[in-house]
């Protein structure tokens, strides 16, 4: 009985990550690095692995995390929190009129800093409220003065869900 339960809940964050991806217009989410687009934070003189102010990063990541994940965002402004999201643009579009999106949302639990530009993120993601996918990874970057939730991390949602999808 448990274990039936825990597939059917396994099912639910798969089927969760394949409604917030797959969609007839993903061509779009290759990852070009978006370096030539990046803004380096101030640090101080000495290189670290953080930015100069890391609560106040992490505090960004976690709120336009739940901000992109949150099915009442309106899709520009996920654009925004989403690294080179103009070039994402028709695949957030797509989610907003899907019924089983709007009931997908994550809770960011850990940021860790790999650079003053970018962190690791471990989330669960979440539908209707229950967890789904516990200790998820993804990555946030730091593009044009805003954490982002990275191309990486939407691509490797498209993953866990099985799918193959061209540039992911």
């Amino acid at each position: 009985m448990v274990s039936q339960m825990l597939l059917k809940r396994r099912a639910a964050a798969f089927g969760a990550a394949a409604v917030l991806v797959l969609t007839p217009v993903v061509a779009g989410c290759s990852d070009d690095n978006g370096s030539s687009n990046q803004v380096t934070p101030t640090t101080s003189p000495a290189m670290t692995d953080q930015p100069m102010d890391p609560g106040a990063a992490k505090a960004q990541i976690t709120k336009n995390w739940t901000a992109f994940f949150d099915p009442k965002t309106p899709t520009a402004e996920r654009i925004k929190l989403l690294e080179n999201g103009e070039s994402m643009a028709p695949v957030l579009g797509a989610f907003a009129g899907d019924k089983n999106a709007s009931q997908t949302s994550v809770k960011v639990k850990e940021i860790d800093f790999t650079s003053p530009t970018n962190a690791n993120v471990t989330y669960d993601l979440l539908v209707a409220g229950n967890t789904a996918l516990p200790d998820a990874k993804g990555t946030s970057v730091f593009q044009n003065d805003t954490w982002k939730v990275s191309v990486q991390t939407l691509c490797g949602l498209v993953q866990v869900s099985g799918a193959t999808v061209p540039g992911c």
